[in-house]
């Protein structure tokens, strides 16, 4: 396979170009939210405009991403799992976001919008968490802050992934257990939301992914954007030219984008969204919506959703907690029907299979979200998809410490 080398960016194409001044993505997006928030969502929308021209703004992301988050995060090839593989020739580049401060890529976020919340006079600040990885972020950006935090957290998720609560309370977060509908993420961001209606005149909410009402889908992209642009640059210094394919995680879809976004204009390069088929699609017990949704409005944004015949939102499973989410973002359903990106989904087994073997063969311990990524490249290779001499590039959203129970009791001598 003759190597593809980098030709220098284009301009800004059709599709960075989006959201649109409606906060839509083609015909998703939007901002479907109680008139008791719009005031607010307009506010913010204002606020972010005149951040991101703001050159004092950027300057001190920029000094707290590299200073406190260690950015840029570390990018290196796995021969290890290049071997597990076994395609012969095939190269795989890992981007460690596991290695950023508070174990995954939701510091990103969490720094610039707590930035933002600061800028706004806001003294708290709310957010949602479904593995807690994003609440753990926002409470340790609080704490710098000197902003009270509010985390909001699914009874369920609160049960699996116990470890990051402590860490939540142990940085100064008030951790609010939500019993309502599944008690998963879903519920949090809905107490998240009711919250936020009463108090946004001294609270900013902190959303943790690429869905919700205008202007949040383009705001959480922007910050973690800084995946894809330090792994384009990484990759072409020490290989010379542009990945075959890429590859992350999908739920919400905010990691996902923030790798994807830097090769967006460059078609050649294929980007593979990897979701959760939990305990198989045909059980309707799975988190698959790029998948096997439909598009629909679910929390604020027109996308695509789980939701049966009439409409319902669907109940969702997936043994990890960050992608057990019924919607993916607007900018994923765009780029869905546009085909820029394809979405295959693997079963917990096939995420706990990547979760082993991973850890393994590199002495890296994967987050169950980015296992789903690690089983399908291992799918893959296996159904002969992965061609020879190929250059893979995989996005690892965070690190797995917060995963260890529950690999202990559904993998035998884990």
């Amino acid at each position: 396979m003759s190597a593809r080398v980098d030709g220098g960016r284009s301009t800004r194409n059709r599709i960075e170009e989006l959201p649109d001044a409606a906060g839509r993505f083609g015909v998703y997006g939007g901002r479907y939210a109680p008139e008791a928030l719009m005031a607010a969502l307009t506010e913010l929308e204002e606020a972010y405009r005149l951040a991101r021209a703001d050159v004092t703004f950027a300057t001190e992301l920029e000094t707290l991403l590299r200073e406190r988050a260690g950015r840029p995060t570390r990018l290196h090839r796995v021969p290890g799992f290049e071997r597990v593989l076994g395609v012969p020739g095939a190269r795989v580049y890992v981007k460690r976001e596991d290695m950023a401060y508070t174990g995954s890529y939701k510091i990103n976020n969490a720094l610039g919008q707590a930035l933002l919340a600061a800028r706004m006079s806001r003294t708290r600040v709310i957010a949602e968490t479904g593995a807690g990885q994003h609440g753990v972020a926002v409470a340790s950006v609080c704490a710098m802050l000197g902003l009270r935090c509010v985390v909001y957290m699914g009874a369920h998720d609160m049960a699996r992934q116990a470890s990051n609560v402590a860490r939540m309370r142990m940085l100064g977060a008030e951790v609010r257990r939500v019993d309502t509908g599944g008690r998963k993420v879903k519920a949090a961001v809905s107490e998240a939301v009711r919250d936020w209606v009463s108090t946004t005149d001294t609270s900013y909410l902190l959303f943790g992914t690429v869905t919700g009402p205008a202007p949040y889908p383009a705001i959480v992209r922007d910050f973690q954007t800084v995946i894809g642009r330090e792994s384009r640059r990484q990759l072409l210094a020490a290989t010379g030219r542009l990945p075959d394919r890429v590859v992350a995680c999908v739920g919400g879809g905010s990691n996902a984008l923030g790798l994807f976004h830097a090769f967006l204009d460059t078609p050649e390069v294929a980007l593979i969204g990897v979701e959760a088929a939990g305990r198989g699609i045909e059980t309707g017990q799975h988190a698959a919506t790029g998948t096997a949704g439909a598009p629909g409005e679910l929390d604020g944004s027109f996308s695509y959703l789980l939701q049966d015949a009439d409409g319902q939102v669907q109940r969702t499973h997936s043994i990890a907690a960050g992608l057990d989410y019924p919607a993916i973002g607007p900018e994923h359903g765009y780029l869905k029907d546009r085909g820029r990106v394809r979405y295959h989904a693997v079963t917990d087994a096939a995420a706990l299979r990547g979760f082993r073997a991973f850890s393994r063969c590199e002495g890296i311990v994967p987050a169950l979200e980015s296992a789903h990524a690690v089983g399908y490249l291992m799918e893959s290779a296996e159904r002969g998809e992965l061609a020879p001499d190929s250059l893979i590039l995989l996005g690892l959203s965070g690190r797995g410490d917060k995963d260890l129970g529950i690999a202990a009791v559904t993998l035998p001598e884990a």
